[in-house]
């Protein structure tokens, strides 16, 4: 069992993680203010003492503790760590984002050293960001000097305010956004704040008094305890609660090909610029922006540069790639000062257009190449590096994909458009896709948005900020499968986002979209595009084609219109007979995000 300490929106972001579990769970906070919704956890309610805490993980057969609770919380930080260090229990602390310390505010280690710098300043008119819990440590000062807090518009904050003796006359009550009009109504001549990190929305608070020249005091957060282990999004969570909590998941999540490249980029890279230290495991930053860590096997020093081996672990995808080891060399040159990346062993060569890669280079996607200039920048920021990626087995790797019919010859391409391998190979991860909808049902959704993955689910929650996060279900590639199980769940209305790849082959009635399985029939294509009435120039584009993104930019604007339409119809006819008791609208992706096509062809024009 896990229990969470939370009242956070980190808090939030944990359960809907375990939540994808279908497993019971505990979360408790201080007090029951907080509204969060949980499918599968129960809540827990009320402040717990170190014997309290001891005795509930006991009864509760509790085996992983995870910390998201406010940074300031140092009560119960240090509880839970006591009690944990007791019991050998691991934590996990799930760490929100912070800025960087850059100087802008001036420091400060407890509220005394704050109250001693404001009367050197010194300060006659504070505006204090602190909350209500402040307001009693503060007292010395504002007893002496006009003081504003701004705090939480509840009955239990304002109590906590009215104890202190605080007056009611000098109180703000927070309101989103309002930043900006608080500064100018008060024109303080300090600010103060916390170290309350992005979800704290420390910027915005920081903000109005920067700009207008006035100094912002900020108390640091306090630190945690030494034995936490510690995750900074929902893909870190994951892992670690796979890995201390085997049977909690299912399903075993992994890392792409190119996340793995850019961890052996890191790794060399470190070693490079720090006289030859080997790293174990090295941090990357995945396109959602989320840093995590991944093992490192080897290290070594080459002719010019250094070598590092990760090893791709794909989780429960049955993967050709599972556990194959990938390198990459880097290498500082003068030659020219951007980053170049050069041919290595077992890496495909690309030999036809329509990749958006150089004929001639080696088979390395926009999103790797971009986690890897990343990682490369944030430590190096100018000058020329090289980096050759190889995969010693890629060349025989190949042969069991298709990447000969894309053009792509001698090796395998390294790819990944979210750096993280979900498991959409097997029964329990159709299972896990009942409970997402599940999930969403029990929260009173009447509308769930299906797509196939990371991509295009940012492109359709950009179209739809209405809806809640958890209307939102990933399909992978078992389209049939997932519309059989919503059809079980009586939705009122689905949506269906899909990329042109997969909808050409939807369109031909495969339900099971995988490459593994179907590839991009242009035969079919040809159909189409004859009953549509397109001209002979779309066919000759077919005959060219090599993936069938090209067709956005390859087909005249009356071409197109015939086209897509045509392959929505038919994707239409395929999927609709699986859902008959609801409203299912299809969706048309392109690559930039832009929802081009829909069915029916009027959907965007009656919202």
């Amino acid at each position: 069992m896990i229990l969470i300490f939370g009242g956070t929106t980190e808090g939030r972001i944990v359960s809907s993680v375990l939540d994808e579990s279908g497993k019971e769970y505990y979360y408790s906070t201080k007090g029951a203010f907080q509204e969060v919704d949980l499918v599968h956890g129960e809540r827990v309610s009320g402040a717990m003492t170190h014997e309290v805490m001891r005795d509930f993980i006991h009864e509760k057969d509790i085996r992983l503790v995870i910390d998201a609770a406010h940074p300031f919380a140092a009560v119960l930080h240090k509880t839970i760590g006591e009690v944990t260090a007791e019991l050998g229990i691991p934590v996990l602390r799930y760490e929100r984002k912070y800025s960087e310390r850059t100087g802008k505010v001036i420091e400060c280690a407890s509220y005394e050293e704050m109250i001693e710098k404001l009367e050197a300043q010194p300060c006659h008119r504070l505006l204090a960001l602190t909350g209500v819990n402040t307001i009693a440590p503060l007292k010395p000062f504002w007893e002496k000097h006009e003081s504003f807090f701004r705090i939480l518009d509840r009955d239990d904050s304002k109590e906590k305010a009215e104890a202190a003796g605080f007056p009611f006359s000098h109180i703000r009550y927070f309101h989103e956004g309002e930043d900006q009009a608080l500064f100018d109504e008060i024109q303080p001549d300090a600010v103060i704040t916390k170290e309350s990190g992005e979800s704290g929305f420390f910027e915005e608070k920081i903000a109005p008094a920067l700009a207008a020249g006035v100094p912002v005091y900020m108390i640091t957060r306090p630190a945690l305890p030494e034995h936490y282990e510690y995750v900074y999004g929902p893909v870190g969570l994951r892992k670690a609660v796979e890995r201390l909590c085997p049977d909690f998941f299912p399903l075993k999540t992994g890392f792409t090909t190119g996340s793995t490249a850019t961890a052996a980029t890191a790794a060399a890279l470190h070693a490079l610029l720090h006289e030859g230290e080997v790293l174990t495991e090295a941090a990357i930053l995945l396109p959602s922006g989320e840093e995590v860590k991944l093992p490192v096997e080897r290290v070594e020093k080459t002719e010019l540069g250094y070598k590092a081996m990760a090893r791709k672990y794909s989780g429960d995808d049955p993967d050709v790639t599972h556990l194959t080891e990938i390198c990459s060399e880097v290498v500082l040159t003068t030659e020219h000062e951007g980053i170049r990346f050069l041919q290595g062993e077992g890496v495909g060569i690309v030999t036809l257009p329509g990749l958006g890669l150089e004929i001639g280079g080696p088979a390395i996607n926009k999103t790797p190449r971009a986690m890897m200039e990343t990682i490369v920048r944030r430590h190096y920021p100018t000058g020329g590096v090289d980096i050759t990626v190889s995969i010693p087995a890629g060349r025989e790797l190949a042969s069991k994909t298709f990447n000969p019919r894309l053009g792509i010859i001698d090796g395998i391409s390294v790819v990944g458009t979210s750096g993280v391998v979900k498991p959409f190979s097997s029964e329990a991860f159709v299972a896990s896709i009942v409970r997402q909808a599940d999930v969403a049902v029990a929260l009173g959704a009447d509308t769930i948005v299906i797509n196939s993955g990371a991509k295009s689910e940012k492109y359709l929650k950009s179209a739809f900020p209405e809806l809640p996060f958890q209307s939102f279900v990933q399909y992978g590639n078992f389209i049939g499968e997932t519309l059989e199980k919503l059809a079980l769940l009586s939705i009122p209305k689905i949506y269906m986002g899909i990329m042109l790849g997969k909808a050409v082959k939807l369109a031909e009635g495969n339900l099971d979209t995988h490459s593994r399985k179907v590839v991009m029939n242009k035969d079919f294509m040809h159909q189409m595009a004859k009953d549509s009435g397109c001209s002979e120039a779309a066919h000759t584009l077919i005959d060219s084609l090599t993936l069938a993104r090209e067709l956005w930019t390859g087909l005249t604007p009356d071409d197109l219109e015939r086209f897509m339409h045509r392959v929505l119809d038919a994707c239409y006819e395929a999927a609709a007979k699986l859902v008959p008791k609801s409203e299912l609208s299809l969706l048309l992706i392109d690559d930039d995000g832009n929802i081009r096509y829909t069915y029916p062809h009027d959907f965007l024009d009656k919202r």
